[in-house]
Formats: C-alpha cells, structure tokens, sequence
C-alpha cells in the first residue's frame, strides 16, 4: 500500500468512538509498517457501558491483558454497528491493520474474518511465540516491539493489484467512487473488480466504499461543531439528507446528532493520547 494511501485514511480510523467513549485511557501510537495503520492500548472504564464496533473496513488484533484469564483474538470489520464484550477495568493492547488488508499469517479466509472473531491462537500457530509476552506487559512501546520484531515478515497478505487500486482509490476519494470509474481506471470489468476484491478483502467493492464514506462522516462530524447535514450528504456523495442519515444510523447506531452530541459531551478528542 503506497504513502498517499496511508495519507488518505480518515482521521476517525485512529480509533472506534464507542470504545473510545468508554475508557478510561486511550493511547495510540503510529505504525511505519504499511500494513498496519496503528497500535492502540485502553483500559475499559469501571462505569463502561455496552460497547458497539462501528465499521472501518479493518481488521484488528485484540489482546486482553488480565492478569487471570488472558485473550487475544482477531476481529474482522463489522458491516453494520456490532455490539461487542468487553470486560470494563481490563487493559487491552491493539493492533489496526489498514483498510482492506488482511494478515498474512492467518490460516483463514478473508470471508471467513468478515463479522466474525476468531480466538487467534487457533488461527494462527505464530502467535503462540509472543502471546504470553505481550498480555504480560502493560507497556505499549514493548507490545508494539514485541509484535512487530515477531510478525513484521508475515504482516502484509497477499492482494491483486486491482483491489490495491480500489482501497487506494475509495480511500483518496473517502468512498465517493462509482463502479463505472473502477472499471475505467483497472481495464476490468465490474464482475471480476468485485471477484478480486471480494476474494481479498472478504468484502465487495461497493460496501467497502459505503464503509470508507461513513468514515469520511465520522471525521468531518468530529472536526466541525456546525455543519449542515444536508451539505455533508452531497459533500459525501450521498444520494440526499436521508439517505445519509439512514447509513450512518445502521453503521453508527446513532444519528450524527447523538453522535456529536456524544463526541462533544463525552471529552473525545482528550480522551486520546498520540505516542
């Protein structure tokens, strides 16, 4: 995936809100390896409430740090707003891959990730080398290595260059890209787009974008107090108003008044810590 790529990805791909909303600490640190967007540790607040994963098009890699009975698992984008468990007082440590790349050291389809998790000691055997290290520190900068000096050579999958060339598209253009443009841009027809990137991505084109464009929402409803919602709609690519409003309630589970209002009265933006 190209720097330009990696520069297009939303500010809102930084974190999940609702999880962010619901901690008592967020921190979040960069990644100079151009499969994963980011790493992130946060401590479930005692007063949590139920957590939902809003969709991103990535797939993360959770560790549950508790002391007794420690976890880790891989999560699959969601394609609508999906409620999550976790246990409120735990400490988590992260790991974001970039939008539409799936980890090359799992033993599973890319369909098979899509809305599901997977205990990811059974799906991969490479992570048994490193799980105990890193549930066993509570040191983001050590995890980070820990992961990285381990995995680094097995991080990227494999992709075609017709589904780099969609993310890289759908990223730049947050999502408001037509199929027809795809068609015109790769030399392929819509049928095999949609059989490349379904196959890589576990996702079609078309959601993939639908993700991006309620990303690029997420974004501008955070960096703005006022704006209109009928200008962001058009802004966005949307059809009209409604339709912006009925995809961002079914992807958010919230509209975009409960969600700013949430954001703003929540303490968002403080709430996150950059390493």
């Amino acid at each position: 995936m190209s720097a330009s790529t990696r520069l297009a990805q939303p500010r809102s791909a930084y974190a999940q809100p609702w999880f962010v909303l619901n901690s008592s600490r967020y921190a979040v640190t960069a990644s100079a390896h151009p499969a994963v967007a980011h790493f992130y540790a946060f401590d479930v607040a005692h007063t949590a409430e139920a957590l939902v994963a809003v969709p991103d098009g990535c797939v993360d890699i959770i560790f549950d740090c508790d002391a007794t009975a420690p976890t880790a698992r891989i999560c699959g984008t969601p394609l609508q707003a999906q409620p999550v468990t976790m246990q409120r007082n735990h400490h988590y440590f992260g790991v974001r891959f970039t939008p539409g790349v799936i980890p090359g050291f799992i033993n599973v389809l890319a369909e098979e990730l899509t809305e599901h998790e997977l205990d990811l000691l059974e799906a991969t055997p490479f992570a048994r080398g490193i799980f105990e290290r890193i549930v066993q520190s509570q040191a983001l900068g050590e995890q980070i290595s820990l992961f990285t000096d381990h995995l680094a050579p097995s991080l990227m999958g494999r992709t075609s260059q017709v589904t780099a060339m969609v993310i890289e598209k759908a990223l730049q253009r947050r999502g408001d890209i037509r199929v027809q443009e795809l068609e015109a841009l790769s030399g392929y027809t819509s049928r095999t787009i949609h059989r490349l990137f379904s196959q890589d991505t576990g996702m079609s084109p078309k959601t993939f974008c639908r993700i991006i464009r309620c990303q690029a929402a997420l974004d501008a409803l955070g960096a703005v107090r006022e704006t209109a919602y009928c200008d962001l709609a058009l802004e966005l690519g949307f059809t009209d108003q409604s339709h912006f409003l009925r995809d961002f309630k079914r992807l958010v589970s919230a509209t975009p008044h409960e969600y700013r209002r949430r954001v703003e009265g929540g303490g968002y933006a403080g709430r996150i810590t950059f390493g």
